[in-house]
């Protein structure tokens, strides 16, 4: 939608100071700047929206018209979909929206006029786990792995879907990656009799999955430093955010590939899944799509079997074998659920890589 196409003279100035940002932002940026747009305008001409709010886009930034906007956006009222009306926006969704109102505001403001924006809560990391669960974790995938044919409440668990789960989770409590670190894995990040695996950090200087190292070199808190990182300045002084700033500048780059050493375990139940591999990508017409270390079992709106398993599918496919953890070993002694989400592992690891990679 062009900015005349919007009734209301206030979100068509909106649009139109958006268009004008075409290259001066991001792709994804500027496509979350028109969602916000088009928030706008399916709020302008509400009850709950004052009158004056379609006159002016300076108008769209005041906190009588902000405030409704925000209840509005969060209760899910201003959804695109029709089918998705009503649903609360999450989080993740209310950090964004927040974020495009700040740029918006920026252009459309005279400069130096403050602005007063609506807060999104900056939540801890949720809780990690100890290493009595970590070991626990991965004795239970190994007996799962040797179960037979798992099937209960629609969740089931082939014997290459435990194969592939196992060697996830071993790789996860030997090296620690991400879900988008595990999906860029090939056969290549395996060193010879699977000794070892390589991980090609995703994180990037100053980013947030620094934020311990970074609030330690600036000895400050960590709400602190993601308030700097994440933008939200107002929360913290101007010597905490010089702090955090100093200390982002003195980080030391991370290295591009770590190698980190599997344990005998592990080596088993990654040769294990390399053999359910093998059979899986034989078939593919492609010999490029050959090469990933994990691959999809099913086919799916990827492709067939044997393609190239996404980030969302490995925390599906992990999410899925912690469930069946669970029921599998719900009231035996001593035996607390697993959370079913890959961060909490992940962060509950301490995995130190290797001074040279292996030869």
């Amino acid at each position: 939608m062009t900015s005349k196409q919007y009734s209301a003279p206030s979100v068509r100035q909106l649009s139109a100071v958006v268009d004008g940002m075409t290259g001066s932002v991001s792709e994804g940026r500027l496509r979350q700047l028109r969602m916000v747009v088009g928030m706008f305008d399916r709020a302008v001409g509400r009850d709950e929206m004052p009158a004056r709010a379609s006159r002016t886009a300076q108008q769209l930034f005041t906190w009588a018209a902000l405030r409704p906007f925000w209840k509005l956006a969060l209760d899910g009222q201003l959804r695109h979909w029709e089918k998705d009306v009503g649903k609360p926006l999450p989080e993740w969704s209310q950090r964004i929206v927040r974020d495009c109102l700040k740029i918006l505001a920026r252009e459309v403001l005279p400069a130096g006029k403050a602005v007063k924006l609506p807060s999104v809560a900056n939540p801890e990391p949720k809780a990690t786990v100890g290493g009595r669960s970590l070991d626990a974790l991965y004795r239970g995938m190994v007996d799962l792995a040797g179960q037979g044919p798992l099937e209960r409440d629609g969740t089931a668990l082939s014997y290459e879907d435990r194969a592939r789960l196992l060697a996830i989770v071993a790789v996860m409590l030997d090296a620690a990656p991400r879900s988008g670190e595990l999906a860029a894995q090939s056969l290549a990040d395996l060193a010879p009799g699977e000794v070892a695996v390589a991980v090609r950090r995703q994180q990037q200087k100053g980013a947030p999955n620094r934020v311990e190292e970074i609030a330690s070199l600036a000895e400050v808190g960590t709400e602190a430093t993601r308030s700097v990182l994440g933008g939200w300045v107002e929360r913290v002084s101007e010597e905490t955010r010089q702090r955090v700033l100093s200390a982002v500048a003195e980080l030391e780059p991370l290295p591009e590939v770590e190698w980190y050493p599997l344990r005998e375990g592990s080596q088993v139940t990654v040769r294990r899944w390399l053999q359910v591999r093998q059979g899986l990508v034989e078939a593919l017409p492609l010999e490029g799509a050959k090469t990933a270390l994990w691959v999809s079992l099913v086919p799916s709106k990827a492709g067939p079997p044997g393609v190239p398993l996404r980030a969302q599918g490995i925390r599906q496919a992990y999410a899925r074998g912690i469930v069946a953890l669970n029921w599998v070993m719900a009231g035996q002694y001593g035996w607390e659920p697993l959370p079913t989400t890959m961060e909490q592992i992940r962060r509950s690891v301490e995995a130190a890589p290797l001074e040279e990679p292996p030869a």
